[in-house]
């Protein structure tokens, strides 16, 4: 079964992949995905248009500085 998300409009669009390029249709055709891949989620642009974007890895928390002098 492809994947299949609604937008806001209510339009479903089924997840399809050329190789390495993927891309929603509004019909099931060759290449259709049952999952999203490993590493990207689905954004919906303001057109309601689907794109898929890779997930950022969170930024390490940046160390807290270290206090090399003596008081005194």
């Amino acid at each position: 079964m492809a994947y299949a998300h609604t937008n806001s409009k209510g339009t479903t669009y089924y997840l399809h992949s050329n190789g390495r390029m993927f891309f929603f249709s509004k019909e099931i055709k060759d290449g259709a995905l049952d999952a999203v891949p490993a590493g990207y989620n689905v954004v919906e642009m303001k057109t309601g248009m689907l794109v898929l974007k890779k997930v950022q890895a969170e930024a390490p928390a940046p160390a807290e500085p270290t206090n090399t002098e003596s008081a005194g």
